[in-house]
């Protein structure tokens, strides 16, 4: 890996941050607060939030297998992968590369941010090969994004492909997990310790059922999370939504059982697909969806829609052509969307 200096760039090395009211107040224990021009009535949302969250890092670092400096909580994964592209991405200067199909996000923000895009796209297995992504890779490459499991494709990528590429690469990795919960494979932030140029995100929207709460985490170097820290808005995250993921973790046992729950309809929605006449292929999922290639797509989608039944189409990605993803829901929800199919008469 290339010095984090070297990696960052120049105007944010030369940024001071914006310091607020709640960043300066350290200390002993304060009952008046008049240093933020807040409004001292309506208690306790009158207040501004912990800019850091640090309460809530301190008890999900032993969740998660990390420390609590090497979280960054954000307003969704998508805060996350945005502040990676303006801390280190020179526009119209540097580049990223990304496997393809993949979540769209990391081409929206390269958009935004003015920045080149470069896709590699995976094979007809959904496999990638590192070299290929190095190949795609110049002096200018500042992050790879990974997806594992991959979004749409549902599949884990393969480890020794991803540890080659952490081997290899001299700039930034970023491994998105949102779906991780749901295969069997460890995450790989428990490995930031022996890979510097790692960056793992994940979500509270998935496993959590937490979607609504728009609660993302990036776990990195204690290093790269200053950066992120430093050029972020001074709160974030706000109060409810801290809150609300602090009950939640006290509720693991839960989300674990929904795990397994959806693990479960994971396995007899993939096999009951199989069996529908429409249905040409059911790819091998580790994540809480499932990636389909049926006879019609736009037809099939349609006439789900009409149905009352909405799934995502995903014809026109890459290497997705006449394919659906369908989220596994509930016994009563997945039996639905196969009721459907099977009077479809497709």
């Amino acid at each position: 890996m290339k010095p984090l200096e070297t990696l960052i760039r120049p105007n944010v090395r030369r940024l001071k941050p914006y310091s607020s009211a709640r960043d300066e107040y350290k200390g002993a224990t304060a009952s008046v607060f008049l240093d933020a021009n807040e409004n001292p009535y309506n208690d306790p949302v009158n207040r501004y939030p912990d800019p850091l969250q640090t309460v809530l890092k301190e008890r999900l670092a032993p969740v998660k297998h990390v420390h609590p400096e090497q979280i960054f909580l954000g307003n969704g994964s998508d805060e996350a992968i945005d502040l990676l592209f303006r801390a280190f991405c020179e526009p119209r200067t540097d580049n990223v590369v990304a496997i393809d199909p993949t979540y769209g996000m990391y081409r929206v923000c390269a958009d935004v941010n003015d920045v080149e895009y470069r896709s590699v796209l995976l094979d007809d297995n959904f496999r990638f090969r590192a070299d290929d992504l190095l190949a795609a890779a110049d002096e200018r490459t500042k992050l790879i994004f990974l997806c594992s499991p991959n979004n749409p494709t549902g599949n884990d990528l393969e480890r020794k492909e991803v540890y080659t590429l952490l081997d290899r690469f001299d700039g930034l990795v970023v491994v998105d997990e949102a779906y991780i919960d749901f295969s069997d494979l460890p995450s790989l932030a428990t490995e930031l310790d022996q890979r510097p140029n790692l960056i793992v995100l994940q979500t509270f929207s998935k496993a959590w059922g937490c979607a609504a709460i728009r609660l993302g985490m990036a776990f990195a170097s204690p290093d790269i999370i200053a950066v992120m820290n430093k050029i972020k808005y001074p709160y974030n995250v706000n109060r409810l939504t801290q809150e609300h993921a602090l009950e939640m973790l006290q509720r693991h046992t839960d989300v674990l059982q929904w795990i397994n729950r959806l693990k479960e309809e994971r396995s007899r929605l993939s096999e009951a697909l199989a069996r529908l006449s429409c249905v040409e292929h059911v790819y091998p999922t580790d994540a809480n969806f499932i990636l389909v290639r049926v006879t019609d797509a736009p037809a099939i989608y349609a006439y789900l829609v009409e149905r009352g039944i909405i799934v995502r189409s995903r014809h026109t990605v890459a290497l997705c052509g006449n394919c659906l993803r369908i989220t596994v829901g509930t016994r009563e929800e997945n039996e639905a969307v196969l009721t459907a199919l099977r009077d479809s008469g497709f």
